[in-house]
C-alpha cells in the first residue's frame, strides 16, 4: 500500500519493449537506499516490483495490461517519475489509502496559475466519473489530491508549490496523459450495495 506522497522524482534510463511486456530501468538514489528483490515500488502511481536495485537504480517487469492501461508506454530514457515506495507498518500516513493499481488516464486541458498554487483541470473518463466527488481524494499520477471542481466531463485539482516542484505534474503540460487511480474505498461501497446479498437484505 502507499500513500501519495512522492518520495523522489526518479529518471528513466531505459525502457526495453518486448512482445507482451517491457522492462523499465529508473534512477533513483533515495528510493534504492533499502530496495531489494520483490519489493514495491510506485512509479508515477503504478505499483511495479523491483527484479533488480543497484547503483541507484532499479529494475521492473511492466506487463502488457499495465501498458495499455497506463502512461508508462510513453515513457522515454530522460523522463522523470514519481517515485513512492510502499508504506512500512509503522510509517507516517500522510496522504489517502493508494494501492498503485491504476483505473484509467485523464488528459490535462488546462493549467491556471494562481498567487501560490495553480489549478490543473483535467478530462473525466466516463467510466470513472461515478467514483470522483468534489472534495474527496483522488490520485494523479502518484500523487494524493483532493478535487477542487467537479464537472461533466472534467474535473480540476489545486497544487501547491511543494507539489508543483517535487512531482511531474509541476512539467505536466496540455495534452499529456495522466495515470489515475480513484479512492478504492468508493469502489468497495459501490460493490457492496450492489452485490444481491445486500439487495436481499434490504428487501
Amino acid at each position: 500500500m502507499f500513500t501519495g506522497i512522492v518520495e523522489e522524482l526518479g529518471t528513466v534510463t531505459a525502457l526495453e519493449r518486448r512482445d507482451t511486456s517491457a522492462v523499465l530501468t529508473v534512477e533513483g538514489p533515495l528510493v534504492t537506499t533499502d530496495a531489494r528483490h520483490g519489493d514495491s515500488i510506485a512509479v508515477n502511481g503504478v505499483c511495479l516490483t523491483v527484479t533488480g536495485a543497484e547503483q541507484g537504480r532499479f529494475t521492473v517487469d511492466v506487463m502488457n495490461q499495465t501498458l495499455e492501461l497506463t502512461s508508462l508506454a510513453t515513457l522515454a530514457p530522460g523522463a522523470r517519475v514519481n517515485l513512492e515506495r510502499a508504506m512500512p507498518a509503522n510509517g507516517r500516513f500522510g496522504g489517502h489509502v493508494v494501492q498503485g493499481h491504476v483505473d484509467g488516464t485523464a488528459t490535462v486541458v488546462a493549467r491556471e496559475p494562481g498567487e501560490h498554487w495553480e489549478v490543473v483541470t483535467l478530462t473525466l473518463p466516463p467510466h470513472l466519473a461515478r467514483y470522483v466527488v468534489a472534495q474527496g481524494s483522488i490520485t494523479l499520477d502518484g500523487v494524493s489530491l483532493t478535487v477542487a471542481h467537479l464537472g461533466d466531463d472534467t474535473f480540476a485539482v489545486s497544487l501547491i508549490p511543494t507539489t508543483l516542484e517535487l512531482t511531474t505534474l509541476g512539467r505536466a503540460q496540455v495534452g499529456d496523459p495522466v495515470n489515475v487511480e480513484v479512492d478504492v474505498l468508493a469502489k468497495y461501497v459501490e460493490r457492496l450495495v450492489a452485490h444481491p446479498a445486500a439487495q436481499e437484505a434490504s428487501a
